[in-house]
């Protein structure tokens, strides 16, 4: 796990929004992404997470807002930034009548600072044979091979799009593996966006939160996790109604034991104790799903006028 630095942000991101006919796929985004570390961008299908990208990437221009990237604009400076960045997507496109070979060739004639041992590394980790088609790479191969063009070069900043989704996990180990080693090299960025949230909290330092187009947070995976507890409430017999906690975000349970996801003060857990005469019988930091499952069906529970504490979840 690598330390962000607190001297420079390869991407800014300021008031950013973006329409597409009558759906708002972001709305008042402002976001920098730190130098030297991983950053994980999370949210739901749909949340703008892809659409970000995309105007990271220059594919979109922003109808309101700024986007730079190494204090460049995508749009207007493609090949500036462009030099300076890997990219990998989830669609893995890459022209399938190319051979491994070939293809390493051909994208080695776009960048400088090639650096053809590293690339050379990089094919025999993944076992790539040298004059096998792309055509007939498997997913996973393929998404290793634009793994290892989207790293060859090594970018300043990489942009990884739902890497490892429809993968094995052998082949996403060795995705994330691949992604450790490249923030291992000083001063280099990943932006690292994905719904696999086991994959997020493995490899981030820093997370930032997307749902429906909006900027729900963005901090330190460890100041968040801080900021959370799960914890397990025994009771000597059953309540006679489900306990309520008012800053629950969740609770699960049934008959002497009842669990409870609460966000702040991290003396909580004791006070429930002593206010239900119960005990406590598990303690500790949910798992970025937890907080992100938590925080997603609060929001919609707020949506229809419900109490999250009032719901009994499982």
């Amino acid at each position: 796990m690598s330390s962000c630095f607190s001297n420079g942000s390869p991407v800014v991101i300021e008031d950013l929004s973006r329409k597409f006919w009558r759906k708002q796929a972001l709305e008042h985004v402002s976001l920098e992404i730190p130098r030297g570390c991983v950053f994980g961008l999370v949210g739901e299908n749909g949340a703008g997470k892809t659409t970000l990208v995309k105007h990271l990437m220059g594919l979109l221009k922003a109808q309101s807002g700024k986007v730079r990237v190494f204090g460049m604009d995508p749009v207007n400076d493609p090949e500036g930034v462009l030099a300076r960045v890997g990219y990998l997507s989830e669609n893995r496109d890459l022209p399938d009548w190319m051979r491994v070979r070939e293809l390493i060739l051909f994208t080695r004639a776009f960048f400088p600072q090639w650096d053809d041992a590293y690339a050379e590394e990089l094919r025999d980790l993944f076992g790539l044979d040298p004059v096998i088609k792309i055509r007939n790479l498997s997913r996973g191969q393929r998404a290793q091979m634009g793994l290892l063009v989207a790293l060859a070069h090594r970018p300043d900043l990489l942009i990884l799009d739902e890497p490892s989704s429809g993968l094995d996990a052998v082949v996403r180990h060795d995705i994330l593996s691949a992604i450790i080693r490249t923030v291992a090299d000083e001063g280099r960025t990943v932006l690292f966006s994905s719904h696999l949230l086991d994959e997020v909290e493995y490899v981030a330092d820093h997370v930032a939160f997307l749902h429906e187009g909006r900027l729900a947070f963005s901090a330190p995976l460890a100041d968040i996790k801080a900021e959370y507890r799960l914890f397990t409430l025994h009771f000597d017999t059953p309540p006679p109604q489900p306990p309520l906690i008012e800053t629950a975000l969740t609770r699960t349970g049934a008959g002497l034991e009842w669990t409870f996801l609460t966000q702040g003060d991290p003396d909580i857990p004791q006070r429930a104790a002593a206010q239900f005469g119960a005990s406590v019988v598990d303690a500790g930091e949910p798992s970025l799903e937890e907080i992100f499952v938590a925080r997603v069906r609060g929001k919609r529970t707020k949506l229809a006028g419900i109490s999250v504490a009032s719901v009994k979840e499982g």
